[in-house]
């Protein structure tokens, strides 16, 4: 990868913002040690929210676990989080981490080996040769390492009866779960009650009561309630709480029922999220409905229902506003984060706040997308066809409208993408393009400029932190680009998640193979130094909300944390 030297003024004063509100997680320092192709070896490791000002870092390196060791830096870093050893010589080693502040010494991390193998990633044997759907990321047995919790097998059916979508499942979805260091842990069986589909089996890892370890989260039934053709029309559904550390199923309670809603297709979207309704703790989300009627509970740490709400009777506008996912974000500032169910929010009360009215978004962002305005922003890719708007900018705070596309349109489709891959350019750049018609597509600079009406070459570009400097390159497939089109490198696999959760507060991509997952790390080195973005509380609830409906990657709640 080539590093990127260069970024705008602009750009660099955007970092500069109030301290951004922080989920509670105790996180490691996430050092990770990949040895270069040409020679050397690239460490990096994180800043954590709890750091002191003033903290700086030694690197030291071993020949053994156990050390001795030698440090390498003749003075401490305080300029970015990431040291390129020289001096590495076959590379079979192992690094760690000094901290150090005006108050004293801090913990020194746990060492860790040198990556060897070529490519920049940590692999994930899985048991079997299956491809994982779905990756979620926690700290399971409270480490302060992240653990991996993977769906498989990659099989989606879905619900919508019409040829070519609805597929009769042939195998049952599995959880299982391994440790940071690949370790297997536990394997649940979500059984023939829940069908092979993304809307069928909507699965969340975080830890809900504060103890320092993940819960597994998902949808659940019993027995084999399957008809002939292979529907799951009937039988008792549940909300399942699995152990992090064992497997254990803990606790089982009622899901949202069916009734109210028209047919099969609209019955069987489910989705599940988390959000900090009071502004200090996390409370479940569990979601049924898209399309028509909506049903939302929210249960806090002890799995007590805390309020109940549907898009019918007085609420019958909220209708047929949801989207593939959900989002948890402060739209109004109040310290306690709403609910984005897509072309509407709900408040923290369980009272809904705005709809736009606009109908189903297939892409949702939420973000400050535009630095040039209070608050945060709310992004739209509307899918069902309209005149205009239905690519759009609203205000986060009362969904009014800011910008919006002018084109008629058929189908706007895929998750599109919002971030700043354009140095040039303030603030977050919007992207969206129709699955019919194939002639649209838009690319928005954050205050409405319309940049570029051709394809970036996917439905669903996207932006990541890469390289050094705050503009993000953009991932197509298996190929990363840096705007406009500069391929700048190569990855293998499905991504299945983005997320800071390794090294320094540039992102990781998570891929799926066969029989493994892969997290891709950069290896690109960098001055700046940022608070890692797992402990932004939106970004970290978007991460924790990968691993159900589509893929929506994770945004900020504000600009990062400098020091």
């Amino acid at each position: 990868m080539k590093p990127l030297l260069w970024f705008t003024a602009a750009a660099l004063a955007a970092l500069a913002w109030a301290k951004p509100v922080r989920a509670a997680e105790n996180l490691d320092r996430g050092v990770v040690a990949v040895a270069q192709p040409g020679g050397g070896v690239y460490v990096g490791w994180r800043l954590l929210a709890s750091d002191p000002a003033d903290v700086r870092f030694h690197v030291a390196r071993a020949a053994a676990e156990a050390g001795p060791w030698e440090t390498l830096t003749p003075e401490p870093l305080k300029d970015g989080c990431n040291y390129m050893d020289t001096t590495s010589g076959d590379r079979r080693c192992f690094y760690r981490i000094e901290p150090m502040a005006a108050a004293g010494a801090l913990r020194v991390s746990r060492p860790v080996p040198a990556i060897l193998q070529p490519g920049a990633y940590v692999s994930l044997r899985l048991r079997e040769k299956v491809r994982a759907q779905k990756v979620g990321l926690a700290d399971l047995d409270g480490d302060g390492r992240l653990d991996y919790v993977v769906k498989h097998p990659d099989f989606n059916t879905d619900p919508y009866q019409q040829p070519g979508y609805w597929k009769k499942s042939t195998d049952t979805y599995k959880i299982e779960a391994y440790r940071h260091d690949g370790a297997f842990l536990w394997r649940y069986d979500m059984g023939w009650a829940i069908e092979e589909g993304i809307w069928y089996s909507p699965v969340v890892v975080y830890d809900l009561d504060g103890d320092g370890r993940a819960e597994v989260f998902c949808k659940g039934g019993e027995g084999d309630p399957r008809e002939p053709a292979g529907h799951v029309r009937s039988g008792p559904e549940y909300l399942v709480m699995i152990d992090g550390q064992t497997g254990q199923v803990k606790r089982r309670l009622p899901w949202p029922d069916r009734e109210g809603f028209e047919d099969y297709n609209f019955y069987s979207r489910n989705l599940l999220g988390v959000a900090y309704l009071d502004g200090r703790n996390p409370f479940l989300i569990v979601e049924r409905g898209t399309y028509k009627i909506i049903k939302l509970q929210a249960y806090d740490s002890k799995l007590d229902l805390k309020w109940y709400w549907e898009a019918s009777g007085p609420y019958q506008k909220y209708r047929g506003q949801g989207m593939h996912g959900l989002h948890a974000a402060d739209v109004d500032e109040d310290g306690r984060d709403e609910l984005v169910i897509g072309s509407a929010v709900i408040d923290d009360n369980g009272k809904p706040l705005w709809t736009t009215g606009l109908g189903h978004p297939d892409g949702c962002y939420v973000a400050d997308i535009d630095p040039a305005r209070p608050g945060l922003e709310i992004f739209y890719g509307i899918e069902p066809g309209r005149k205009s708007n239905t690519v759009c900018l609203v205000e986060a705070r009362t969904g009014e409208r800011i910008w919006g596309s002018s084109e008629i349109t058929v189908h706007v489709h895929g998750q599109a993408m919002v971030g700043d891959i354009i140095a040039g350019e303030p603030g977050l750049e919007c992207y969206a393009g129709e699955a019919k018609g194939g002639s649209n597509y838009w690319l928005y600079a954050a205050g409405g400029k319309r940049l570029s009406n051709e394809s970036l070459g996917d439905l669903s570009p996207k932006a990541i932190y890469w390289l050094d400097g705050s503009t993000k390159v953009y991932v197509v497939g298996t190929a990363l680009y840096r705007w406009p089109r500069e391929k700048i490198g190569q990855i293998e696999g499905r991504i299945v998640a983005i997320a800071d959760c390794l090294g320094d507060w540039r992102e990781e991509i998570v891929t799926a193979l066969e029989g493994e997952v892969r997290i891709y790390t950069t290896t690109v080195p960098t001055g700046s130094r940022r608070v890692c973005l797992m402990q932004d509380r939106l970004y970290r609830t978007d991460v924790a909300m990968q691993t159900m409906g589509y893929f929506y990657p994770p945004q900020i709640g504000g600009k990062p944390l400098n020091r």
